[in-house]
């Protein structure tokens, strides 16, 4: 059977002094898949839409900022992640520097910007603990993972990195 997931750009903006990472809590829509959970911003590539000008637009939708700096952090594939098993790919990003200023909300929830050392402690998904601190760390290749869901929770997670470090 042909992979067709939904492609997704995920971006974590860190603060000028780089301690903290802009979060967003999930919790201003009751049906919402992700209610009570923090997670990065970005959402689902529009059609013909490539994945910096995605990141790009749902950074300045979700928190009125525009990246200045940006990198790609890595990869992963999260067959049947969806709420009715749909396949999802994101891009995920690393923003370094930005211009504008995040309200204290959006239409998804409160935006925070959370001390990286307390990220791991948050509500997160449970297959975010496994790819964040690759995000996060300091080995400049990108990485390149595969998670399968089943049931709301993973059931596996393989990642490689390639080229030099």
């Amino acid at each position: 059977m042909p992979y067709t997931p939904i492609l997704a750009t995920l971006g974590y903006v860190l603060s000028p002094d780089r301690q903290s990472v802009l979060m967003v809590h999930r919790n201003a829509r009751p049906g919402d898949q992700h209610l009570g959970k923090y997670n990065g911003l970005g959402g689902k590539l529009e059609r013909d839409e490539e994945i910096v000008a995605g990141i790009q637009r749902e950074l300045f939708e979700e928190a009125g900022i525009t990246a200045l700096e940006l990198t790609l952090r890595g990869t992963v594939s999260w067959p049947g992640f969806g709420k009715h098993g749909e396949d999802w790919f994101a891009f995920i990003f690393l923003i370094t520097r930005f211009a504008g200023e995040p309200p204290p909300s959006n239409e998804e929830g409160t935006l925070e910007w959370v001390p990286l050392q307390r990220v791991m402690h948050l509500p997160l998904w449970p297959g975010d603990r496994f790819f964040l601190p690759l995000v996060f760390d300091d080995d400049p290749r990108p990485f390149h993972g595969v998670m399968p869901y089943a049931n709301g929770q993973p059931v596996a997670w393989n990642f490689s990195r390639i080229g030099t470090g």
